[in-house]
């Protein structure tokens, strides 16, 4: 396969159409994930529920997602990302529809298992969207626009964030609060049908010739085999880039959930600052806004500055995450606080962009990507569950003022752990063929 880096405006075109209904897709599941972060204080205070009671609804469905990727990651790299990303959608937008029903129709009782049970299912089906879009879009980037690219679709999941937050608040002060589940139902379906027409696997199925992508797979004898479990194993399972990246991971997860299952009542109860207010939506644009800089940024410094290696960026982002933790933390104005909700989370979705989105597709190749990127993304979740129970069972107990204290030791981890990895690419010793390219 020949590896046109000088791509056709055609084929750019038609990569574009690709990608960006895939984007906004997983911004749709974003809205239907995020939707318990945006409802959160508004389920406690109407079911009478404690940070613990409400954090073990999210562990649930943290850990669900954890344990799904075990077969999910698999599944998506033998089945496609396209079919994979359907079934999630149809999965996700089945039950968020039911939550809704539920509530419009009174649900009282039993809140707490029947919560964590239905958010489990929801995050089963949402563990596909990740592993999906990693899977189509490695055949369709070379290593060396993918770290661009990269911050180019993180403006789209970035806009997951909006649809949840910003959205998902004014529909909590306009619309009796379980539409916050209905909404999201219907967008999912919406885009879920747009990409039956529109995303194609790989460049072939869309009429133009397939490349090499030169990651870790691109040369590969079998590369066009099946995955099978001795790839997994070999090739994924066993990679010490991988692993660590994995570990890293974790951290990335516990800081990322954190603060975003927890900042909707720490701005509540700390800053008086409501859903649907101004100050609210500052803190729920600068999500947003945060996700798109810091995914841009990551990208950017990574292609450009360091050779498409990862972990240097991810390095500086994760001592990022530890400054702006510690001003969140020590914020007297409301105003400072919501600010700080989105410059912390330029440094967080930058290094999780990175890791799960670019590194997987990376380290685990054209043919393992979705496997890579579940590993990674499975385990992020396996600390998220954290932040569910044990956070809330120690919010309850010390209160705000050790909230972001007992996420910052996670970062120095993270940070540690690039150091590890500082010169890892996959192109490392063998000469790169091809000058750098364009991203979409």
């Amino acid at each position: 396969m020949a590896n046109p880096m000088g791509h056709s405006r055609a084929y750019r075109r038609r990569r574009f159409l690709n990608w960006f209904p895939l984007g906004i897709t997983y911004a749709t599941f974003y809205m239907g994930r995020y939707n318990l972060n945006v409802s959160s204080t508004t389920m406690m205070d109407h079911f009478h529920l404690d940070k613990a009671q409400f954090g073990t609804i999210a562990t649930a469905g943290f850990w669900t997602y954890a344990l799904s990727v075990i077969i999910n990651g698999p599944l998506s790299d033998r089945i496609g990302g396209k079919k994979a990303i359907l079934i999630g959608a149809a999965g996700a937008t089945a039950v968020n529809l039911l939550v809704g029903l539920l509530f419009l129709n009174g649900w009282q009782t039993r809140i707490v298992v029947g919560m964590s049970l239905l958010y489990a299912v929801n995050q089963y089906f949402q563990s596909y969207a990740a592993m999906s879009i990693v899977k189509v879009n490695a055949p369709w980037f070379h290593v060396r626009e993918r770290g661009v690219f990269g911050g180019v679709f993180g403006i789209m999941i970035s806009s997951g964030y909006l649809l949840a937050f910003t959205v998902g608040g004014w529909i909590l002060a306009s619309l009796p609060w379980y539409w916050v589940f209905l909404v999201p139902a219907g967008a999912i379906a919406l885009m879920a049908g747009v990409d039956v027409f529109l995303v194609r696997d790989t460049p072939a199925q869309a009429g133009f010739p397939d490349f090499d992508t030169d990651d870790a797979t691109a040369h590969d004898a079998d590369r066009d085999r099946p995955v099978d479990r001795h790839h997994l194993v070999t090739r994924v399972f066993t990679n010490p880039i991988i692993v660590t990246l994995a570990v890293a991971e974790f951290c990335t997860g516990f800081v990322r959930q954190g603060l975003m299952l927890w900042f909707v009542p720490f701005l509540k109860q700390v800053h008086g600052v409501a859903p649907g207010s101004g100050l609210f939506d500052l803190a729920s644009l600068g999500v947003t806004a945060g996700g798109v800089v810091g995914g841009l940024l990551c990208g950017y410094m990574s292609d450009r500055w360091f050779q498409s290696r990862r972990p240097p960026v991810a390095f500086i982002f994760y001592l990022g995450q530890i400054v702006s933790l510690f001003i969140l933390g020590h914020a007297a104005a409301p105003g400072l606080a919501a600010f700080m909700i989105g410059f912390t989370c330029m440094w967080i979705f930058g290094v999780h962009g990175m890791l799960t989105g670019t590194a997987s597709m990376d380290f685990g190749g054209t043919k393992g990507a979705a496997t890579a990127a579940g590993i990674l993304d499975g385990v992020q979740y396996l600390a998220s569950g954290l932040t569910g129970f044990l956070l809330g069972h120690f919010l309850d107990r010390w209160g705000w003022g050790a909230w972001t204290y007992m996420i910052m030791p996670f970062s120095l981890i993270g940070a540690l752990l690039m150091l590890r990895l500082w010169n890892e690419s996959p192109m490392k010793g063998r000469e790169a063929a091809v000058p750098v390219g364009r991203a979409a």
